[in-house]
Parts: structure tokens; C-alpha cells; sequence
């Protein structure tokens, strides 16, 4: 490759990276999805307890399959199973990322997104093109947007802008009368009262964090404990695995916990490669998370999963996944880690992208959709088919998963248009009426799915 440095050059320089991009994002789509990869699988065997894991892929060029964003068409919306409806309780948002039920039922949501960047390779300007079509980088709005059902219709009629001038604001929590926002470097604490519309302080910056990470791994979650003492804060990864050395991951791919002040931080779990939904069992009061694992060993190779999160555990990354399973690309390796690594209670399967989590405790529902958790399936970007792009749920029994994930929330990717996303669900939150609602980034619209009435 070193012999083609002098060529790359001159083509950097006449036609500029972005054509150069499109030229190479056209022999890639065909070379990766003629044959890159692995044979195509359902993904259907990787879910639930310990599921069976394939050997490592090791062919040398990837499977690399971005879906094209294109509008919801008129008429069109997801599906939810029967008993069911769904509507639209606000749109024409900018990238909505993530939700926030405030206790008088106003929505927040944060609206986000991966920005872009100067590329500073071939590689990376062909990434950045094709990750621009799936409508997953932009120019991030950096705020937070309050939604309001004065009348109690279940749609929107009211939106304020609740805060602005934020970078990349993603989790978000009300405690002990202070509002808190994860941006992707930092934690602020602003003074909130019931019913306000917008922040008036300018608030207080309370924890730094390292910023920005790996593909999407910028976003940063935090929730509080179920007795408000202390606050659980995400960190992805700066890296796929570990190949940007040991120094780059400071603090990265844990969750951290703090006092409600931002004092006395520490690492409350570590060797987690993306965590982001953040919730607490209602019934047992365990903190669990959804996480992204890592990416290049396969189709179905690592499974996403779903897990407790146990005070000072190691879940392996990036020197082993599942377990202790070893990742043979790291170097060097840790075996005194990988020795204490545990493996995740339940598997979501391979590069659902599992982002949103929430337990449903209100009791709109069927009584058989009490306690478990929503978890919305942002969709993959390297597998075949794809996987993800929809809402599934998880029964619970006695605070522990029980069941398959059982699709809940589809239509996002319609069947007869290979390849194309009209959106993609992120944040899952509960309304205050019980009717689920779901933040639909691509689409730039939260979903609201109520059960029909009985009567």
C-alpha cells in the first residue's frame, strides 16, 4: 500500500476528498456486498441466554452494508402488533436522539447527531460518505426540545425550546429539584421548576468527560439510583478495539458514578465497548444497560447484548467479548483481565446497534408487557441482511430476562425496498398516559404507541 501514498496524494489534491469519496463508496458497495463478508444469517440463534458463538471471521475484507435513508412516505408509519396503535406525537424535529419524561408528563428530547469531521484518509472520507446516506452524521442541533400535551390527546401542541447552545446532549434526568444533561464531554446541572419551558440559568458544569469516540460512541447517559444518592453516567469507547492504544481509553467504555454535586467519581463498571440505555428493574432495583459491542469478526460476531451491571465488573473489552473469549487483534493482551471478565446476562444478536431501554411499569398495557424492557434497535451498518431497525421487547421474570426479544415496533425498513431505512428508533420512554413513546432519528419523529381500548 506504502507504493500508492504518492498516487493517493495527487488525486486528494486535483479532485478533493469528497469526489474521491463517492468514487471509492461505489467500488466498496460493490466489491463488500458481492464478496465481503460472510454468508448472510438470520441472527435468529444469537439471542437470549448464552447464546451459541460462531468462530471469528477472518477473510480480509469485510462485510460492510450501510442502509440509504429516505422519507416516511405519506401514509406510512411503523407497525406495532395488533391491539395496537400507532401515531405520530411529534415531528419535524432535528434528529431526535433520546427522551425524558418530566413528572407533569412533558417530553423532553434531545436532538443530536454524529457531526462531521475533516477527513484525513481515503478510508475516512468514504465512512463519512456513507454514513451521510444513512442520515446518521450532520450538523447537530445541540439541544433539547420540551413537547407538550396540554389537552391530554396523546399529540403534541405545544414545543418549546428547553435548553440550546449544547454539545451533543444525549442523556438527561430530573433529581432533588436539578435537571441534569450528559453532553458528549461534560455534565451540567441546571435549577429547574415544575412547569418551566426553558432553562433560565446557564447552569453549572459538575463532571468533564472525554469527548467524541469511536462511529457513534460520542453519546452519554446518565440516570440516577432509585434512592437519588448517586448518579450512573455511560462512556463509549474511543476505539472498535483497542487499536488506538491503552491511553485513548481513559476513563472510556464504563459507567461512571458520581455524587449528585459531581464529586467523588468513579469507575462503577468497566470493559464495556458502548453502553447507552441506562434503567433500573422495578421489582428488584438492579441497574441495567443495552451495549454495542464491537465490529470486523463477522456477521455474527459480537452479539449486542443486554445486561445487569454489577459494581466493579470487567465485561471484557477490549481483550475478550463474551466472556473470555479472546479478541486475538488486541495487542497487547491482558490475560489477567480477560481472567476476570464476565459475560453479559442476555444477547440482543449481532450489530442490532441496541441504543433506548426502558422498563415498563405503568398499566396501559397487557399485564404481560409489565416489568419487562423496550429496547429500540438502531440497525446495523455491517451485516447481511440487516439486523435491528425496530423496537423489541423482553419479558422479565423476577428481575431477570425470561424469553425471547420479541419484535414489538417494525416498519422502519420496509421489505420490499432492500436496503432502505425511512427511519430508525433510538430512545424508548414511557408517557405519562402509559402509551410508549420512541424517538425516530433518521425520521425526525417521536412515535407514540397506546394499547386500544378494551371496551
Amino acid at each position: 500500500m506504502r507504493s500508492f501514498e504518492p498516487l493517493r496524494g495527487r488525486v486528494r489534491r486535483v479532485f478533493g476528498l469528497a469526489f474521491v469519496a463517492a468514487l471509492f463508496a461505489a467500488l466498496f458497495a460493490v466489491l463488500f456486498l458481492a464478496v465481503g463478508g460472510q454468508s448472510p444469517s438470520t441472527n435468529a440463534d444469537l439471542v437470549g441466554v448464552n447464546p451459541p458463538l460462531p468462530p471469528p471471521d477472518k477473510s480480509w475484507l469485510p462485510t460492510i452494508n450501510f442502509s440509504q435513508a429516505e422519507p416516511w412516505p405519506a401514509g406510512k408509519q411503523p407497525v406495532a402488533p395488533i391491539g395496537f396503535t400507532v401515531t405520530r406525537y411529534a415531528h419535524g424535529l432535528d434528529h431526535p436522539r433520546w427522551l425524558y419524561v418530566l413528572p407533569n408528563g412533558d417530553v423532553l428530547v434531545a436532538e443530536s447527531s454524529t457531526v462531521p469531521h475533516e477527513a484525513k484518509s481515503i478510508r475516512e472520507a468514504v465512512q463519512t460518505w456513507l454514513q451521510r446516506n444513512t442520515g446518521a452524521i450532520k450538523e447537530s442541533a445541540d439541544r433539547i426540545t420540551l413537547l407538550r400535551d396540554s389537552r391530554g390527546t396523546g399529540e403534541v401542541d405545544q414545543k418549546f425550546v428547553f435548553a440550546s447552545g449544547l454539545h451533543q446532549p444525549f442523556g438527561m434526568v430530573l433529581l432533588n429539584g436539578k435537571f441534569y444533561v450528559a453532553n458528549t464531554d461534560s455534565v451540567w446541572r441546571f435549577p429547574y421548576r415544575e412547569g418551566d419551558t426553558h432553562l433560565e440559568s446557564e447552569g453549572q458544569k459538575i463532571l468533564d468527560l472525554p469527548a467524541g469516540g469511536y462511529n457513534n460512541h460520542w453519546t452519554r447517559n446518565i440516570a440516577a439510583n432509585p434512592d437519588v444518592t448517586k448518579l450512573y453516567v455511560t462512556v463509549g469507547s474511543g476505539s472498535n478495539a483497542g487499536e488506538n492504544g491503552a491511553d485513548n481509553e481513559f476513563h472510556r467504555a464504563n459507567i461512571l458514578e458520581i455524587n449528585p454535586d459531581g464529586s467523588g467519581m468513579r469507575v462503577f463498571a468497566s470493559g464495556i465497548r458502548n453502553p447507552n440505555g441506562l434503567a433500573w428493574t422495578p421489582d428488584t432495583h438492579v441497574l441495567w444497560t443495552v451495549v454495542n459491542e464491537r465490529d470486523m469478526l463477522g456477521n455474527d460476531l459480537v452479539p449486542d447484548f443486554l445486561t445487569s451491571v454489577k459494581d466493579g465488573a470487567f465485561y471484557g473489552w477490549p481483550y475478550s467479548y463474551w466472556g473470555k473469549n479472546i479478541d486475538e487483534r488486541v495487542s497487547p493482551q491482558r490475560p489477567d483481565l480477560v481472567d476476570r471478565a464476565i459475560a453479559p446476562d442476555y444477547s440482543l444478536g449481532a450489530h442490532v446497534a441496541a441504543l433506548g431501554l426502558t422498563f415498563y411499569t405503568a398499566n396501559a398495557f397487557p399485564e404481560r408487557f409489565r416489568g419487562g424492557a423496550f429496547i429500540g434497535e438502531h440497525g446495523s451498518w455491517n451485516r447481511r441482511p440487516f439486523a435491528g431497525y425496530k423496537v423489541v421487547y423482553v419479558p422479565f421474570r423476577d428481575g431477570m430476562p425470561d424469553g425471547r426479544p420479541e419484535d414489538f415496533l417494525t416498519g422502519f425498513m420496509p421489505p420490499d425496498r432492500q436496503g432502505i431505512a425511512y427511519g430508525r428508533p433510538v430512545g424508548v420512554a414511557v408517557d405519562a398516559s402509559g402509551a410508549l413513546l420512541v424517538a425516530d432519528d433518521v425520521g425526525n419523529t417521536i412515535w407514540r404507541v397506546a394499547a386500544n381500548p378494551t371496551h
